[in-house]
Formats: C-alpha cells, sequence, structure tokens
C-alpha cells in the first residue's frame, strides 16, 4: 500500500502478479481482484505487466475511474520506473542528463505477446532514460525510465532495440538467470482526481 483515500488507492504490485484476471481459472488471481476483496469500489484504470513490479493506481467508483482514465489517456500523469540492463549504455543527452529513444512499435501477432519495433507500420513510440549507476563488474547499468508513450512492452523492446535488454527479461534478452525482470514502476506524479491538488506517489525498486 502505498496511498489511500476516498477517491483512489495506490498499490505496489510483485513481479509475477497479473494487474487484471487473464482466460482461466489459473490467472485468476490478480492485483484487482485482490483489491477488491478489500475495497469493493475499486477499478482498473491502468495496467502494469505481469513480470514488472511497482506502483498501480486504482479508482475508487465509477466517476473517478472515468477522471483517472482520461488522465492517463491524456498524458497528464508523468510516470518513472527503474530497471537493471545489460551492459553500461551511453549517449547524447539533454541537458538534464535524458536521452530518449523514438522507435515506432507494433505488436508482433505472430508471436504475442511480444511488440516489435516496425518503422512503417509502428505506432509513434518514445522512452526517456538516463543512467543512474553502473556496475563494471556485473556488466549492468541502472536507468531510470521515463516512458512519454505508453505502448505494449515499449520499455522492454526500447531497451532491446538500441542493444541494452533489460536484466532478466525472458521475452527480449539472453539467458541470464536473473530471478525476474528488474523492472519496477518507481514514480507516479498527477493531479488528484477529486481536489486537483499535485500528487506525488513513489515506491522503491526492490533490487
Amino acid at each position: 500500500m502505498a496511498y489511500e483515500d476516498a477517491h483512489l488507492l495506490a498499490l505496489v504490485k510483485p513481479a509475477g502478479l497479473l494487474a487484471v484476471p487473464g482466460r482461466g481459472e489459473d490467472k485468476a488471481d490478480c492485483l484487482s481482484r485482490r483489491a477488491q476483496a478489500r475495497w469493493p469500489d475499486a477499478r482498473v484504470v491502468h495496467r502494469l505487466d505481469q513480470a514488472t513490479s511497482g506502483l498501480m493506481l486504482l479508482a475508487r467508483g465509477a466517476e473517478m475511474q472515468r477522471r483517472l482514465s482520461a488522465a492517463f489517456a491524456e498524458r497528464r500523469v508523468a510516470k518513472r520506473y527503474e530497471a537493471l540492463v545489460h551492459g553500461r549504455p551511453d549517449a547524447p543527452a539533454d541537458e538534464g542528463g535524458w536521452a530518449e529513444i523514438d522507435l515506432p512499435l507494433l505488436i508482433d501477432w505472430p508471436n504475442r505477446p511480444r511488440s516489435k519495433v516496425d518503422p512503417t507500420h509502428g505506432r509513434p513510440s518514445r522512452t526517456r532514460w538516463r543512467p543512474l549507476a553502473r556496475d563494471a563488474a556485473a556488466g549492468t547499468a541502472r536507468l531510470a525510465l521515463e516512458p512519454v508513450t505508453g505502448r505494449s512492452h515499449q520499455l522492454r523492446v526500447h531497451l532491446q532495440a538500441i542493444g541494452h535488454p533489460i536484466v532478466g527479461d525472458a521475452l527480449y534478452g539472453p539467458p541470464d538467470g536473473a530471478p525476474r525482470l528488474m523492472l519496477h514502476a518507481t514514480a507516479l506524479r498527477l493531479a488528484h482526481p477529486a481536489t486537483g491538488e499535485a500528487l506525488a506517489l513513489e515506491s522503491a525498486a526492490p533490487f
């Protein structure tokens, strides 16, 4: 639990737990159902990949769901992630130390749930990133990530595309023995849907 009031919830989803139910009884357990068992009015407004951990926002009631869903759709929610990646990326950056990946993405239907870079048919997709730390011995780096757009598997595909897949990524990275995907949703910034006040939510990466 990261935040709770009468209008919304911010929960920390563990890696490996579905955000919403999947098909079949074996995929019934998920964060949204666990939340609804405690808060019956909890409603989903966005999702995280099953393998990704971190902050997930839920609305309380239909009106808050409408407002929060619109905020996400209109990119009025700032999202930040942390990841451990293979290699030590170093790229031209802006004055704040951020670089950008601008590669169009498309669902790879024959190989679902994978996505892929597709310059011809892909949808515009942008990710900002900057290094936080490097581990020369392990050959990895910790990155801060800000998805400007919100395509399926965007962070994972973009990092693979620049040659630095996320550690533990069974879909897009090399076998590396990591116990999980090293990707965590660390922060959300938004205007509170009921009061309009600035709301800053944080969850430290557990790796």
